[in-house]
């Protein structure tokens, strides 16, 4: 009887001491193989004992299928067998067998190995294979652990003669695009998969099946020999296989379990393992390292895994390519497209496999025709490889020469397909070979909380975005955008401030600023107009101005919109920057945009606009105005004559210039019969710009007011979007709050009523200040947290006061401000509340008698800072 107990010692220890070389620091990924093999052979020998221990040598066979038929074993992956039984026997049939399978499976779990089992005869394998691909799958990687070999020959002969390499084919590529498109087809998640995501293990795994399945060969020499892949693109596969590999089995060493993802937590671990720690680039002028731009671990770890999973999709795409016209021979004719380039059944075709080495200038006109061509879908395999194996010809040279950057300067010109070829350009690293400061930041994470994409990505997204404003399909998705694009002379301006916006990223400075230079370098070497390239260095250094200025300032405050119009200069530049700026901030994260920020934009963009047309601010002539406009809106609701003269004497012109004409007459509608009535009024609707809720609140002012509310908010699961308070001139508060609830959308109704009831009960409770909630902080914030800042500053005009917050977003954050301001008598009157993904950067205005005293401000900041911790 064997001691499972010895035994599973016995296998510990050995994968223990095969683990070893694995803890050691260091990029080389030497060896890795040899590590999954030795921890696979130590499966098979505790699997052979156990199989011999529980009597079934014969007439059985003990497979292994899957990753570990493969011969490897990850260090927490599963154990995948197989108890390949003749067609006469069956466990159902026969107890004893039953019991001593049962047994062997029980014992395999008590010697430590966490393995996945099946039974199956030889004629249920072919029937479940024929069935499922799944299954197909994991039997074509099967190989004979112990037991039966003439049953496992027998079993292999049937299977592999069943087997249609061509249905195998179209299934695997059918099931591939499934799983990219559920890791939205791109290798630049950051938190990638780096099994399951596009350009992880599993995509080159899916080249060896088809090839296996279509008698190619079962390994990667195999396919060199067999023509499909040449002796570059094998070492270049080989070489990044084994880093990935290697990230995975550093993966389940550090999270001490099965885990694919290189998920924020154990980013910075797996980072330390490979050797990397913080690291400041060397400046070109001085020579020594640049504090302001630090890379940290992670960063430099998610950059080499990003360059290595671009390498795995562009070969998996050229591999899979030359199996599937090996396997169907295309009989679609070739139709010259010009002398060098043919189409060949919607893929460009180069006529030459040496076509870009002997003419250089083919590279670029390969997407040029792209875009021009009718029908063109993609690139063949024989294009794609011919544009791997040339990019060691795109130097400096390359980038330089006239005729070059005359062809990628009619590209931004095209009229169609701007997006589509800067992808495939980017796709094919051509991109970043031409312009070469655009390579710098290929697979450069964003660790500030609201980028969700990698630099290239981003800006490739935002590209794409400014290119939907032209057209004409997408107009209902942005329709001022649309229209202002309409009358836009120059789409391709747009498109090169959109390339260059974030091309400076990670260098330490502003990145406007160096990428303003950056564009002005490209413009001069493209012969670009100097009107049109004075604009676009324009539109790239402010990219982050407007943004900055709609959802920090007071937009009701003539002196920052004239100040604003003056920084623009013309309309020409406030619309190009208005673009951009909607297409950056869309193109940052689905988190960051929402509607209430739309419309601070576009307000933003249509008072400028004024005061750019001459119109210089008047705050009387517009409070007139609005008054005008909200008194026509309120006699659509047949309100009795002069019914809103009692609120509206209570109201001074901040109150006029910080409301709208809509919000104004919906105000008075609400209010007018409970003018200094004594109570707590609260209304709610659906916002009219379609998000969230639109809160009015009216009732006796009180200090901790402000804190109440947030305090109702933070319970009820609500987010502050826009807050704004207005003290009248009878002691009263109206106070408006956009707000956005994780309640379903359809639920308004139930929502306004709820809020209603509820915030005017807790208006009216006396009492304390409830604490805040705890509330949940995310993944990405616990692995990146930034430190929280505080400034207090008096305003421009020295009336008021300036208080600006930034920290990592979490529920209440707003009411734990709140509450501070509240202790020390501080009166809010205007709240500007940013948040961008899991960041929060909020301005208020703010005013007191105790901010005239240094002691009173510095204990703000601090109990604020404490508060943000």
């Amino acid at each position: 009887m064997i001691d499972l107990q010895a035994l599973r010692s016995e296998y510990r220890a050995h994968k223990a001491a095969t683990l070893l070389p694995l803890a050691d620091r260091g990029t080389s990924t030497r060896g890795i193989r040899k590590t999954l093999h030795q921890l696979s052979n130590h499966a098979d020998t505790a699997l052979k004992t156990l199989w011999h221990e529980a009597g079934l040598a014969h007439p059985f066979a003990l497979l292994a299928v899957g990753g570990f038929g493969r011969g490897e074993l990850f260090p927490y992956s599963d154990v995948d067998v197989l108890l390949l039984l003749p067609d006469d026997q069956s466990p159902e049939l026969d107890a004893q067998l039953k019991a001593r399978i049962e047994g062997f499976i029980g014992s395999c779990w008590d010697a430590g190995l966490e393995i996945g089992s099946s039974v199956r005869s030889v004629t249920e394998c072919l029937n479940e294979a024929a069935l499922d691909v799944t299954v197909q799958t994991s039997l074509l990687e099967s190989r004979l652990i112990t037991g039966n070999a003439a049953l496992f020959e027998a079993f292999e002969k049937q299977f592999l003669a069943a087997l249609d390499p061509q249905a195998f084919f179209v299934a695997k590529t059918l099931e591939l695009r499934q799983r990219h498109t559920k890791f939205e087809n791109t290798p630049y998640s950051l938190e990638p998969n780096c099994k399951e995501s596009p350009g992880g293990l599993r995509d080159l795994q899916v080249i060896l099946w088809v090839a296996k399945a279509a008698g190619f060969g079962g390994h990667w020499d195999a396919l060199a020999k067999n023509g499909l892949a040449t002796a570059f693109e094998i070492k270049q596969i080989k070489q990044n296989e084994a880093l990935l590999c290697l990230i995975r089995a550093r993966l389940h060493l550090i999270a001490q379990r099965r885990e694919d993802r290189l998920v924020f937590d154990l980013q910075h671990a797996v980072a330390q393992s490979f050797g990397y720690g913080i690291a400041a680039p060397v400046t070109a002028t001085t020579g020594v390292p640049d504090r302001a731009s630090v890379v940290r671990p992670s960063e430099a770890l998610m950059r080499r895994y990003y360059w290595a999973a671009k390498a795995v999709t562009q070969l998996n795409q050229i591999l899979l390519l030359n199996i599937e016209e090996r396997l169907n021979p295309s009989t679609h004719a070739l139709r010259p497209i010009n002398a060098r380039f043919f189409d060949k059944a919607g893929m460009i075709e180069v006529a030459s496999d040496d076509l870009y080495q002997r003419e250089p200038h083919a590279i670029l006109e390969t997407f040029l025709i792209y875009q021009n061509t009718v029908g063109l879908k993609g690139l063949s395999a024989r294009t794609l490889r011919a544009l791997y194996n040339a990019r060691t010809l795109m130097n400096a040279g390359f980038r330089n020469d006239p005729v070059n950057q005359a062809t990628f300067k009619q590209i931004l010109l095209q009229r169609d397909g701007i997006t589509h070829a800067m992808r495939l350009m980017n796709e094919t690293s051509v991109l970043g070979r031409y312009l070469w400061v655009f390579r710098r930041i290929v697979g450069q994470m964003q660790h500030d909380l609201f980028h969700v994409y990698t630099v290239d990505q981003h800006i490739l997204m935002v590209l794409r975005n400014v290119r939907r404003f032209f057209i004409v399909e997408h107009a209902h998705e942005y329709p001022f955008c649309s229209q202002l694009a309409s009358g836009w002379d120059n789409p391709w301006i747009l498109y090169v401030a959109a390339l260059f916006h974030d091309i400076a990223k990670g260098r330490g400075g502003d990145h406007s600023k160096l990428g303003a230079v950056e564009v002005r370098r490209f413009c001069k070497h493209h012969d670009i107009d100097r009107t049109d390239a004075n604009l676009i260095e324009f539109v790239v250094q402010e990219h982050l101005t407007m943004s900055r200025v709609a959802q920090k300032s007071d937009l009701s405050d003539p002196d920052v919109i004239q100040a604003f119009a003056t920084r623009m200069g013309s309309e020409r530049r406030l619309t190009a920057l208005y673009l951009l700026t909607v297409a950056d901030l869309r193109g940052t994260s689905p988190k960051v945009w929402n509607a209430w920020k739309g419309k601070l934009l576009e307000d933003l963009y249509r008072l400028t606009l004024r005061a750019l047309g001459g119109h210089a601010p008047d705050p009387q002539a517009e409070i007139q105005a609005r008054k005008r406009e909200a008194l026509i809106l309120l006699a659509l609701h047949a309100l009795p004559f002069e019914a809103h003269k009692p609120l509206w004497d209570t109201l001074d012109v901040g109150y006029f210039m910080r409301h709208d004409a809509p919000d104004i007459a919906w105000h008075t509608r609400q209010l007018s019969r409970h003018v200094g009535a004594g109570k707590s009024i609260v209304r709610a609707r659906q916002s009219p710009l379609g998000e969230g809720l639109q809160v009015l609140v009216y009732t006796p002012d009180q200090p901790d007011l402000f804190a109440r509310i947030c305090g109702y908010f933070d319970l009820g699961g609500f987010s502050i979007l826009d807050a704004r308070v207005h003290t009248a001139n009878n002691g009263y508060a109206l106070d408006t709050f956009q707000v956005i609830a994780t309640a379903l959308p359809e639920h308004y109704q139930e929502l306004t009523s709820m809020v209603e009831s509820g915030l005017s009960s807790a208006i009216d409770k006396n009492g304390p200040l409830p604490p805040p909630g705890k509330g949940r902080v995310s993944r990405r914030v616990k692995s990146f947290p930034i430190a929280p800042r505080v400034t207090l500053r008096p305003d421009e005009k020295a009336q008021r006061w300036l208080l600006n917050i930034s920290a990592s977003d979490r529920l209440g954050l707003l009411y734990c401000v709140a509450r501070v301001l509240a202790r020390h008598n501080i009166n809010l009157q205007l709240a500007k509340i940013t948040t961008l993904g899991e960041r929060v950067d909020d301005t208020f205005l703010i005013q007191g008698a105790g901010l005239q005293h240094n002691r009173t401000q510095i204990a703000i900041e601090t109990e604020l800072l404490e508060a943000l911790a």
